[in-house]
Parts: C-alpha cells; structure tokens; sequence
C-alpha cells in the first residue's frame, strides 16, 4: 500500500531536502497522529498540492496532534499537458460533492461550478460560499485519497457569460451533449493547452446556452449511446480524454 498523504501550507516545502526534518502539526498533524495513527518508522508523504512532494518517515511523534518527518526524496510533477478542465452544472443535494470527488480522483485538474439557467441548484449567499468550500474541501480530502501531488483548483462559481473567455482560449472545448453529431471518442485533440469539458444540468443545457458556447468555440458531442447523471458525466469524460491523450498510460 502507497504512504499516505498529507498536505502542508503552499510554499512551505521550498528549501526542503533529502536529510530534512519536517514538522507536521495543526489540523494535518492531528489527522496523522491521531486518526492514522502514525507511528515512528512508517512512511509519509507531505505535499503543497502544487506539484511538489516530499517524501519520508516518521522520526517522531509529539503528542496527539505532532509528528516530525524525516524528508529521504523531493519530487516535483510538471504540470500535465493537455490540462482538462470540467465547467460542472450545480447538481441537486451533496451529488455536486461527489462529482467533485470522483473527479479529482480521476485525474481532473480544475473545476469550475457553473450556474446554469437550468440549474435546481442555486448558490447564494452564505449558502453559496458554504457549498463552494465544501467543493474546494472535498477536492484537497480527494487528492489527499487518491495521493496526488498536484490537486485541482475549484473556481468561484460562472455565470454562462463568464465562462466565455475559458472556452475562446481552450485548445479545444467541448459541450457534453447527448444529441451532439460527433462522439468525444473521436473527436480530435491537443497534444498541449487547455481541454474543457462542459457539463449541463440535469434539465440539460438551454439552446441558449449551447448557442453561446458554440459561438466561443465549444461544440456539442456525445459521450456513449447512454445518458448519464450531471453527477458522472465529467468523470467519465475525463477518464475517457486521460485514456486518449496519454495521460493514463
């Protein structure tokens, strides 16, 4: 079983080196100590969730809520090329949570919550701001899971006119749409730059929406010959882009 993950304040790792020894305490610390019970000797993976891992065993263990990590190696993961972003619908209940999570285990690499016409959903307010943070805490808890080193960032919430400027300068952007003409199987892809992937609703994209996003250069295509929840599509797209591009080799 791979070492588990932890992840620590961004910037935090820079300097660290191989003969290191890194603290891990708060919140992470507390996690490692007295939830995985971590002992002396096991190994452990800290992580800014950038891309930069540091990779060691426990040296020591402080009380409930302290460990002291014995850095052995430092990996750095470039960033993926092409990058998949998902614009995901908000869907009814906690099924937006786990798409987020489904998602970044995946191998997804942003997210941006999309209030669209069609959308039951709607984020506002406090409650808003509530749901975005459970987005963003479920992708940092998922990548943490899944032991990923470069977690995705969960964007503010869209308007249909604000995700505009994402599809114009994708390398290629696409509507999931059970009537598109072309299946995204087949559809050509980018070697590098940004891939975005459109996930309506579940009453569906409005025809003015699917209009303004193939005015930026988002056209619709079909995923399979079945039609699947606003709450996998992404992640069954995705799966099927990492398998294409190489990502997943």
């Amino acid at each position: 079983m791979t070492a588990p993950v932890f992840l620590v304040e961004e910037n935090s790792l820079t300097g660290v080196f191989p003969g290191t020894v890194f603290p891990l305490d708060g919140p992470e610390g507390r996690h490692a100590v007295s939830v995985r019970r971590l002992r002396v000797g096991e190994e452990i993976v800290l992580t800014d969730g950038a891309g930069t891992g540091a990779f060691g065993t426990v040296a020591a263990v402080e009380g409930k809520d302290r460990l002291d990590v014995a850095v052995t190696s430092i990996r750095s993961e470039p960033e993926p090329q092409p990058r998949i972003t998902v614009v995901q619908a908000l869907p009814k209940g906690d099924r937006g949570e786990l798409a987020v999570e489904t998602m970044t285990e995946t191998g997804v690499d942003a997210i941006v919550p999309w209030a669209a016409s069609r959308c039951v959903t709607q984020w506002k307010g406090d409650r808003g701001q509530k749901s975005l943070t459970k987005w963003r805490s479920t992708a940092r808890e998922a990548g943490k899971q899944s032991r990923r080193l470069r977690f995705p960032a969960v964007a503010d919430l869209a308007t249909t006119g604000q995700l505009l400027p994402l599809l114009s300068s994708a390398a290629f952007a696409a509507v999931l749409h059970e009537e598109g003409s072309t299946p995204l199987a087949t559809a050509p892809l980018p070697e590098t730059g940004d891939i975005v992937l459109i996930v309506g609703p579940e009453g569906g994209v409005s025809p003015e929406e699917l209009t303004a996003f193939e005015e930026a250069g988002a056209k619709p295509y079909r995923l399979g010959p079945s039609v699947l929840r606003t709450s996998t599509a992404g992640t069954a797209a995705a799966a099927l882009l990492l398998g294409r591009t190489g990502r997943w080799g």
